[in-house]
C-alpha cells in the first residue's frame, strides 16, 4: 500500500482570493511550496489534490480556465502532484458527495493509488477540507489561522508541516 499527502488546493498550494483563482494573472504559489512538494515525494507519497471548485457551478469560472491553472501550476511544480481530483458543483446547484466535507474524492484517490490511510495525511486550511480525512482514518494537519477541531496538528504552511509528517 501507498502512502498519500492530500492536499487542497486554495490557501495550501496557491494564495487564495475571496473571488475565486481561475486566471494566471491570479495564480500564485505558496512560498517555499516546491522544495516541501519535492521532499515529499522523495519521501515515498503520493501527491493528490482534493479542491472544491464551485465557482464552475456558479458560473463564474470554466472547466477550461480551472485546467489552465492546474496546467500552471503543474508545471511551476515540475509536474509533482500525481492527481487532482475537483468537484465543480455548489450545494445552491446540486448536491454531490464528491464537494468536501464529502468523501468521494478521497475515496478515488484511495482505490486508485492503493492508499493506506494511516499512513496519509491530509493538508487544508478550512474545516471541510479536513471532515472527510478524519472520516476515513486520515491524520490532519491544519494550515492557515483558522480554528478547527477536525485538526490533528496545525502549521503555518505546508512547509512547516513538514516538521509534523516527518516528525
Amino acid at each position: 500500500m501507498n502512502k498519500c499527502i492530500f492536499l487542497d488546493r486554495d490557501g495550501v498550494i496557491n494564495k487564495d482570493y475571496v473571488d475565486y483563482v481561475y486566471t494566471p494573472e491570479k495564480w500564485e504559489l505558496l512560498p517555499g511550496l516546491k522544495e516541501a512538494l519535492t521532499s515529499l515525494k522523495k519521501a515515498g507519497y503520493k501527491l493528490v489534490i482534493v479542491t472544491n471548485q464551485s465557482g464552475i457551478a456558479k458560473g463564474i469560472y470554466t472547466r477550461e480556465q480551472m485546467h489552465e491553472c492546474h496546467q500552471l501550476m503543474q508545471k511551476q511544480l515540475d509536474f509533482a502532484i500525481d492527481h487532482i481530483y475537483y468537484a465543480p458543483w455548489h450545494e445552491s446547484v446540486t448536491n454531490s458527495l464528491t464537494r468536501k466535507p464529502g468523501s468521494l474524492m478521497f475515496e478515488k484517490a484511495m482505490a486508485k493509488f492503493n492508499v493506506d490511510p494511516k499512513l496519509s495525511w491530509m493538508i487544508g486550511d478550512k474545516d471541510r477540507d479536513l471532515i472527510p480525512a478524519k472520516k476515513l482514518g486520515i491524520k490532519t494537519i491544519q494550515v492557515d489561522h483558522s480554528d478547527s477541531k477536525n485538526a490533528d496538528y496545525k502549521a503555518a504552511n505546508l512547509p512547516d508541516a513538514l516538521e509534523i509528517i516527518f516528525g
